[in-house]
């Protein structure tokens, strides 16, 4: 069942948490959200969510990125909900039919790219093809670590609010 704003604003804290944490693996921004609300609407939630999200730092954002698979794998390094497993899995489902020479040039560029920054290349995957996440990536790699650090905290944002869209029904 996919609940309306109604539905979690009656949920309690840790319902409300547990739902929340399937869209973003920060505790803090969990956290701001549960303290924030209740919510008016989908985008009151949304633009609540975008403000958790500007008030947390480098630390939450790692906490965060370590909720994600790498791309084109299916486990990450702390442990997602079901839910959140399922939505990283259709989120990169291009991966799976991409080529087996494109599937180990993902990889390498994974291992190069945590090698570089200290943490799993995070981008919204969502819609793009094998080839377009492999280009942005080797361009991401010439990023110095402070600008990656920030791209990487803006494309869990992406990949927050598509989350938080998919939770309550609205269109990604």
């Amino acid at each position: 069942m996919t609940p309306t704003v109604d539905d979690f604003n009656a949920l309690p804290a840790d319902a409300s948490a547990e739902l929340l944490r399937s869209c973003c693996g920060s505790s803090r921004w969990v956290d701001e959200m549960i303290g924030r609300g209740p919510f008016g609407s989908l985008d009151a939630l949304l633009l609540a969510a975008d403000q958790a999200w500007a008030s947390t730092d480098a630390g939450d954002w790692h906490e965060a990125f370590a909720h994600h698979p790498l791309i084109g794998e299916g486990q990450s390094v702390a442990a997602q909900d079901a839910r959140a497993s399922s939505w990283s899995r259709v989120e990169q489902e291009a991966i799976g039919a991409a080529s087996e020479g494109t599937q180990a040039e993902i990889a390498d560029m994974n291992q190069e790219y945590e090698r570089r920054f200290g943490h799993i290349y995070i981008v919204c995957a969502s819609g793009r093809t094998p080839s377009e996440l492999l280009t942005v990536a080797r361009r991401r790699l010439a990023n110095d670590a402070e600008i990656e650090l920030q791209t990487a905290a803006e494309e869990q944002r992406q990949i927050t609010q598509l989350r938080l869209r998919k939770l309550f029904g609205g269109h990604a």
